[in-house]
């Protein structure tokens, strides 16, 4: 019998809680969406028994699970560090190398925005669960795609939505010259399942940025509303994404974070006008005098 005790640590993702060992767990990195994708990997198989776990991750030196809103891992966290330590203990197999999962079949076009520095690179796959915005590589640390695009002398910022990879180029090279390598390069890393981004790649992303646990007055409701429903979808077709960040009522200002390839794009600000602004105006008659974007 072996003598493995594993550690339960927290994560920035409520649904999200690790179990960590200081031995060495598994060759690699897996990540298993449910039990047909589990063949592989007997322990996540036995945890995919467990009416609560949504997803398994196994990794060098931890196993990490993502479980559904039905209870908190408070309330079964112990239960389920104990099932992993008697598995281990027992000599069980976390991934049998002999059917290591297969490449996956990745197909990745590139689509051009309406900023000519901005190429969206879109996937036949889901690629993270939230939007993450990285403007040098020291910010792309957690995330290893983004990192490596980095290296390439000519990207100069990446945002990354949940199927697609919007890659923002400086003037050393014209797009006709690189998008075939970088969509090659993107497929590559994707087939080869090769992690996108870290856990806490996501104290990178620039999420809402208004206090969530401030009470937003009714306007603001309306407008976040607005900006999900109507705005956001058209944005995101353009390889961009929008945020609420504020609303003064005393200006009837509202102000907005563009990201992706809004940032820096010469038509933003008609869009912002003419678009996104008479909207709000139509929509919230008396409340919207202007729509400000800050970080333009």
């Amino acid at each position: 019998m072996k003598n493995i005790a594993l550690n339960i640590e927290k994560t920035n993702i409520a649904t999200i809680i690790k179990f960590t060992s200081n031995d060495i767990l598994a060759s690699g990195s897996h990540q298993y969406n449910n039990i047909d994708e589990a063949k592989n990997s007997p322990l996540a198989q036995q945890l995919f028994y467990l009416p609560f776990v949504k997803r398994v991750y196994i990794s060098t030196n931890f196993i990490a699970l993502e479980r559904f809103a039905i209870v908190e891992w408070s309330d079964v966290q112990d239960e389920v560090k104990e099932q992993i330590e008697n598995f281990l203990n027992a000599g069980g197999v976390l991934v049998s190398v002999e059917e290591a999962p297969k490449k996956i079949p990745v197909e990745v076009y590139a689509e051009s925005t309406p900023n000519p520095s901005v190429m969206k690179f879109v996937a036949n796959l889901k690629l993270v669960e939230n939007d993450l915005e990285f403007k040098n590589s020291q910010e792309a640390k957690n995330a290893p795609l983004a990192s490596e695009l980095f290296n390439f002398p000519f990207v100069k910022e990446i945002f990354i939505s949940e199927n697609y990879v919007s890659v923002t180029k400086n003037d050393l090279a014209e797009w006709n010259e690189i998008t075939v390598e970088i969509r090659s390069f993107i497929r590559q890393f994707i087939a080869d399942g090769k992690t996108i981004a870290l856990e806490n790649a996501l104290q990178k992303k620039v999420s809402e940025v208004y206090t969530p646990d401030i009470e937003l007055d009714d306007v603001s409701k309306q407008i976040i509303d607005i900006l999900e429903e109507y705005i956001k979808p058209a944005v995101a077709a353009d390889g961009g994404n929008i945020i609420f960040q504020s609303y003064a009522a005393s200006s009837k200002t509202v102000n907005v974070i563009l990201q992706g390839a809004c940032s820096g794009c010469p038509s933003s600000t008609i869009t912002l006008k003419n678009g996104i602004e008479n909207m709000l105006k139509q929509l919230i008659p008396g409340k919207i005098n202007e729509v400000v974007a800050v970080n333009s």
